[in-house]
């Protein structure tokens, strides 16, 4: 039995080498992530960074990061070696939008997809992962959303192991003029706000996952985050000081990355 066990083990271990999946981290604090930025804002950047370390809470050799501005033709094979992959925001630049290097971002997250490997996209990346999926983003400066706003699970956010344990509605950070309007096959909407639907999705059966809202974030680090991009968001003096006053705590939305990590790469 115990060979039977071994030969099973390295059955699969050897079917992950030949899919390019990475080697299985046996605990939370091997795991092995690569974030893939859309900034050219250097202070924004090494924000977002760290914001995610916390929020992920492992240690900073954990993650590896490709900055989509300075490298624009990502390719498959630079996730080899990550056991997850998150696709963080973006200040400057809208999924409506054509980039240098929107096509090459698109045919990595179509192959993720067709591989259901851990996928989780935050802000910029919800939308660009709704939108390669076949749904649709569309600019809506009458529904921004920027600050704490509160967040509404659904029947199927409620029963997602993702939220177990959240109240019905909680609070998150969120920074955004552009929202998603449609969902394409596939996509199951665990929550929404008063203003956008589609505030956290879902490819249905696969440990893919995006959020609207930015569970990278806390009341104090979106304060920061507003300050690089005050002129995109908030140009106007008293909207801005009425803004940030108003900012909220968020203490279950933070919770989401390690938890994503936990029960969809990991597996406790």
């Amino acid at each position: 039995m115990a060979r039977i066990m071994i030969a099973l083990a390295d059955s699969i271990q050897q079917r992950r080498i030949r899919l390019q999946f990475p080697p299985m981290a046996r605990e939370y604090q091997q795991l092995r992530v690569l974030l893939i930025q859309i900034r050219d804002h250097r202070a924004s950047m090494l924000q977002e960074r760290q914001c995610f370390i916390d929020r992920c809470r492992l240690p900073e050799e954990a993650f590896r990061y490709i900055n989509l501005v300075d490298e624009p033709r990502l390719r498959y094979s630079d996730l080899r070696d990550a056991d997850a992959v998150i696709i963080g925001g973006s200040g400057s630049f809208s999924v409506t939008s054509e980039h240098s290097f929107t096509p090459w971002l698109r045919d990595v997250v179509l192959e993720i997809f067709e591989r259901r490997r851990p996928l989780f996209g935050s802000c910029w990346g919800h939308q660009f992962m709704a939108l390669s999926g076949g749904g649709e983003v569309k600019t809506d400066k009458e529904r921004a959303e920027i600050g704490s706003f509160e967040i509404r699970l659904n029947e199927q956010g409620m029963a997602e192991p993702l939220f177990e344990g959240f109240p019905p509605i909680f609070m998150a950070q969120l920074g955004h003029n552009d929202r998603v309007t449609r969902l394409g096959e596939g996509w199951v909407e665990l929550a929404s706000s008063e203003r956008c639907a589609n505030q956290v999705i879902r490819l249905k059966d696969t440990p893919i996952f995006s959020t609207q809202f930015h569970p990278e974030l806390d009341e104090s680090t979106l304060r920061d985050r507003l300050a690089v991009y005050v002129q995109e968001y908030l140009p106007e003096p008293e909207s801005r000081e009425r803004l940030l006053s108003s900012l909220q705590p968020s203490p279950e939305a933070e919770q989401v990355l390690e938890r994503f990590l936990r029960i969809y790469v990991l597996g406790a």
